[in-house]
């Protein structure tokens, strides 16, 4: 090896660079070029079978007047928003009761991670049986219970629609909070409760003045990628209603792809994706500028 090639070789900075160029070239290939090609479709009239032809905004401007897309994004608004906040309260909830002293810990935490782990399409699926017009558990035991007199129509009514399918995106998502901000709360010094127990703080004020503020960086990432997850969700949407009924739990990413896939205008379909990103940067700039206050080290100050 010559001497040149040694003192690269040596270069901290060099091999840095080095070591990144596999990683940057599956994010080229596998998102840089997916995202790239989609925003230029999005400004195109191009069709399954023909490239198309540039149109500009058009795609936009139609996309703005019509009310389905305009539903859509209601949908996925509200459904966001409610499944989040959910989400964070069940999951820091099982989080802080996951981290007392419980016999048999290790096997709770191992079935809190199972609604997870499972592939969204069976979750989905067992979704589909439990919420059946006719053979759903939930109505046939709230029937036996005397405390309804017919199934409810859990995926036949537009709201009770929308409520079942953020129950199971609930369901699905509690897990990976609460692990999260598990693996957050076991960082947190037993030092600190123990000085704050004999100052005299109560339960509430250790949790208030302790936990969350030394929480809170990890609830801004958890919460990040939980709105993330939740505001482009496709798989639980496409399996248990498939957007209906009416519409009704129609999310931008599910009428992305009928419109693009199942209804073959590629270019409206890439413009409703395109459409999503300035409301997924404004959930990141949310959880940066909102809830990213405190320095990651310990000691840091406050931004």
């Amino acid at each position: 090896m010559s001497s040149a090639a040694a003192r690269w070789l040596d270069n901290r900075n060099f091999l840095g660079i080095l070591f990144l160029i596999p990683a940057a070239a599956i994010l080229l290939v596998f998102l840089t070029y997916p995202l790239g090609l989609g925003t230029w479709l999005g400004f195109t009239d191009a069709k399954i079978g023909r490239s198309g032809e540039w149109v500009g905004l058009d795609n936009f401007a139609f996309l703005g007047g019509d009310p389905v897309t305009r539903l859509a994004l209601f949908n996925t608004l509200f459904y966001t928003a409610v499944a989040s906040v959910i989400k964070f309260a069940l999951g820091l909830w099982l989080a802080v009761l996951l981290n007392e002293h419980l016999p048999f810990k290790a096997f709770l935490r191992a079935i809190v991670l199972l609604p997870f782990i499972v592939p969204t399409a069976l979750s989905a699926i067992a979704f589909w049986w439990i919420y059946d017009s006719q053979f759903s558990i939930i109505s046939w035991a709230l029937v036996k219970l005397g405390l309804i007199d017919q199934y409810i129509d859990f995926l036949g009514d537009p709201w009770n629609a929308r409520f079942a399918t953020i129950a199971a995106n609930i369901w699905r998502g509690v897990p990976f909070i609460a692990i999260c901000l598990l693996a957050g709360l076991q960082t947190i010094p037993p030092s600190l409760y123990e000085a704050a127990a004999l100052d005299g703080a109560s339960g509430w004020q250790r949790f208030r003045h302790v936990t969350l503020p030394l929480l809170t960086p990890i609830i801004a990432v958890v919460m990040t990628f939980s709105v993330l997850f939740t505001f482009t969700d496709f798989q639980l949407i496409y399996v248990l209603t498939r957007g209906g009924p009416l519409n009704a739990t129609h999310l931008m990413a599910t009428l992305s792809f009928q419109r693009a896939i199942s209804g073959g205008s590629l270019g409206e379909g890439a413009a409703i994706a395109t459409a999503m990103v300035p409301f997924l940067l404004a959930a990141i700039l949310a959880s940066y500028y909102g809830l990213q206050r405190r320095a990651w080290q310990q000691g840091g100050s406050d931004k």
